[in-house]
């Protein structure tokens, strides 16, 4: 393949991305977010805003590391622009921890239904905000129609959704530019210090949208995403400087 014949598949491609929903943080101005681990599975090397993101989450532990994850991403999200809403059945966010992902509590605006109509219908109208950071859905399944409609509205407002699907049975189709797995990972603690450590998952990209799918594993520090082998890595040579 020529280089003019390279350049030109090239273009139309950054041309088709915007059509099928994809927006990424480059476009937005936002081109360092704290999500280096995971840049390269997305088409232009960015994250994508703007879109539907979907989490699997088959367990309560499994839930509660995705929240954690989402946390961390809807707090780079908030350090650029409002408020974000948290909606769902029962939930269980504790919200002063979210202070650990750079979340002051009270910008964040929770509302708690039973009814999973509603649920859904409130998620589809908070996305309609154009005001706002991030909407964060918590839902027991999502229908490829449901999908559709969250994605057409994130698609006018340009505000970033993020839907756990908490109880999810199988993996059906719909229309989230991303599909998320989240594990929690042990902490690691330096020797002789108090605490738990800094948050660590097991990361899964199952699908995403003309990119490429991936695992890492990854620690949440310094208000970024690092990938826990180089961490490993570093930590036998600073004991060896301070042994």
């Amino acid at each position: 393949m020529t280089q003019q014949k390279a350049d030109i598949i090239e273009r139309l491609k950054r041309e088709i991305l915007p059509l099928q929903g994809y927006r990424s943080a480059l476009k937005s101005g936002l081109s360092d977010m704290g999500f280096g681990p995971f840049n390269g599975a997305f088409p232009d090397g960015k994250f994508p805003l703007g879109s539907i993101h979907e989490f699997i989450a088959c367990n309560t532990e499994n839930a509660t590391a995705a929240s954690g994850f989402i946390a961390a991403i809807v707090g780079s999200l908030m350090n650029k622009s409002g408020a974000a809403i948290w909606i769902g059945s029962q939930l269980t966010i504790f919200p002063p921890a979210l202070k650990s992902f750079g979340i002051e509590p009270e910008n964040i605006i929770f509302i708690d239904l039973q009814n999973q109509k509603d649920i859904l219908w409130t998620i589809e109208e908070a996305l309609k905000c154009d005001g706002l950071s991030a909407v964060i859905g918590e839902l027991p399944e999502l229908s490829f129609t449901g999908s559709r409609r969250l994605q057409l509205a994130v698609e006018k407002s340009r505000v970033t959704g993020f839907i756990l699907r908490k109880t999810s049975r199988s993996l059906s189709t719909t229309a989230a530019i991303a599909r998320w797995n989240i594990k929690s990972l042990p902490g690691h603690v330096p020797e002789n210090l108090p605490g738990v450590g800094f948050a660590r998952w097991q990361v899964e990209l199952l699908k995403v949208r003309n990119g490429r799918p991936g695992k890492w594993e990854v620690e949440w520090s310094d208000g970024k995403f690092h990938p826990v082998s180089k961490i490993a890595a570093i930590l036998p040579e600073q004991k060896r400087k301070t042994g």
